[in-house]
């Protein structure tokens, strides 16, 4: 599992160029609008459960039909960690994607392992699928201040573009790298918790202390993230419970990405795989362990953020200030129950998550069209119509108990209808506050995506109500109109 808490602790993205090879030799020095790369976090602290390096080709092929160039492999100092990465560097390989290694110092020691994360960059450092800028192998990490990167570039052997996730601090620190990631790609207080009392520091500010931190001449990785929402109770060793404000950050950072006027080189999503913090995008079925995440992650799956992502990648890479639809669909992403549903009596934690109150009890909807057209979003016994243009526009309706059905309408005509696969209910899910997000997509998918055993073996430990440790919600059933039927989940 990820943990977001070291930064507190340290403080105080089958439809784009499917075919397209990989930027494994990007160079900096003949940089152009084409040249823009996009990573994705991706947690290999929960995937000790893989056999074999097929069990990583989905996730790459996947990733790679989005646009996603690399996969930053999240490692750890777990004793699967050689494993896997070479089951993972063997697949990119095959998948024709690239890959590279982001050292992870809530476990690797800043002081003491200057010289292991060296010889680590070595030992994959030559692999085919290794990502490399300007020729030079490229690492990066999550948080590290204070490590020796001088050291690290001689255990490593090879000329390497370390871009960590330092903070930013003294030009002397940013001296020695060649370029940094900047983790917080949600709204807080700077202190790792959501905006109050008044103080707010955007994203944005952000991007700003970081690249004049690092100056023109090394590489920014600007973050965007969907959502964030954890909440692990007494029942674990790492009990944590917060949300940071997410309703429309995954619109609105896009659109903030393309738009300014100072466009980063490198973009990481935050995340790929990260079940635990619910920023996920990729696929729930994708193989991995429980850590007691399914309790807000089963049935609540994300790859609609995916898919609302990819215009807005190719317009990143094409360097456009509008996404590129070549695909009219509608995204919509909403929490499973209003704020006023009172859990504390069964919640694992006792509590709504810190930060709550950032959040909207609405259901949010992004429309991609390439033609103006109406957009209904029923919400329960809330019902709004929307005049949207072609591109892209987002709209929220006030949540309501009950079904959730969306529609696209020209001309009197119905192009697309779904009703949601998940009621909105006024209960419980599970006994506890599920601040985790739903998102469906019209038209709807005809694939199941759900957690499997693996993934649900956490599910019971430490509830204080019966809920049932499987997946809930049956496949989409289209109509002859592409509506679906509505399909209730119960617990």
């Amino acid at each position: 599992m990820h943990s977001f808490l070291s930064w507190s602790l340290a403080i105080g993205l089958l439809a784009v160029l499917t075919s397209a090879t990989p930027y494994k030799h990007f160079s900096l020095n003949k940089r152009n609008a084409t040249e823009r790369l996009v990573f994705a976090h991706f947690m290999m602290g929960i995937v000790s459960n893989r056999q074999n390096a097929s069990d990583y080709d989905n996730d790459m092929k996947l990733a790679k039909s989005a646009g996603i160039d690399a996969f930053a492999l999240n490692i750890g100092t777990d004793n699967y960690t050689e494993t896997q990465l070479n089951f993972a560097y063997a697949s990119a390989a095959k998948n024709n994607m690239s890959v590279f290694i982001s050292f992870d110092f809530n476990w690797f020691s800043p002081s003491a392992d200057a010289t292991t994360v060296g010889k680590l960059t070595k030992a994959f450092a030559s692999k085919k699928a290794q990502l490399k800028v300007d020729g030079r192998v490229f690492v990066s990490s999550f948080v590290g201040n204070g490590l020796d990167v001088e050291a690290v570039r001689q255990a490593a052997g090879t000329e390497i573009y370390f871009a960590p996730n330092f903070r930013p601090s003294t030009p002397q620190i940013a001296k020695t790298i060649d370029g940094a990631l900047n983790w917080v790609a949600w709204d807080s207080n700077g202190e790792n918790r959501a905006p109050k009392g008044g103080k707010n520091v955007p994203v944005a500010s952000g991007d700003g202390n970081y690249t004049a931190w690092l100056g023109s001449d090394k590489g920014y990785i600007a973050p965007v993230s969907p959502w964030f929402n954890t909440h692990y109770g007494p029942e674990v060793s790492y009990p944590k419970n917060w949300v940071f404000p997410s309703d429309l950050l995954w619109f609105n950072r896009w659109n903030e990405i393309l738009t300014t006027n100072s466009t980063p080189q490198f973009l990481e999503i935050i995340t790929w795989n990260d079940y635990g913090e619910s920023h996920y995008i990729g696929p729930l079925s994708s193989k991995h362990t429980d850590d007691g995440n399914s309790k807000w992650a089963n049935d609540m799956p994300h790859t609609g953020w995916l898919e609302m992502a990819t215009p807005f990648i190719k317009a990143y890479k094409e360097g456009k200030k509008e996404p590129v639809i070549t695909e009219e669909k509608l995204i919509y992403w909403y929490r499973p129950t209003p704020k006023t549903v009172k859990c504390n009596g069964t919640d694992t934690t006792g509590s709504p998550p810190d930060g709550a109150e950032t959040l909207e009890d609405s259901v949010f909807v992004v429309a991609l069209l390439k033609d103006k057209g109406q957009i209904t979003a029923i919400s329960g016994m809330n019902s709004q119509t929307f005049n949207a243009t072609a591109g892209a526009q987002a709209f929220r309706v006030p949540m309501g108990v009950g079904a959730q059905t969306f529609s696209l309408k020209r001309n009197g005509k119905t192009i697309m209808e779904a009703t949601s696969q998940r009621d909105i209910l006024n209960e419980c899910p599970c006994g506890i506050y599920n601040y985790n997000a739903y998102v469906g997509t019209v038209p709807a998918s005809n694939k199941a995506d759900a957690l499997d055993a693996d993934g649900l073996a956490g599910l019971m430990k430490g509830l204080n109500s019966s809920c049932s440790a499987t997946p809930s919600l049956p496949i989409r059933m289209p109509g002859a109109t592409g509506s679906t039927r509505p399909l209730r989940v119960r617990y």
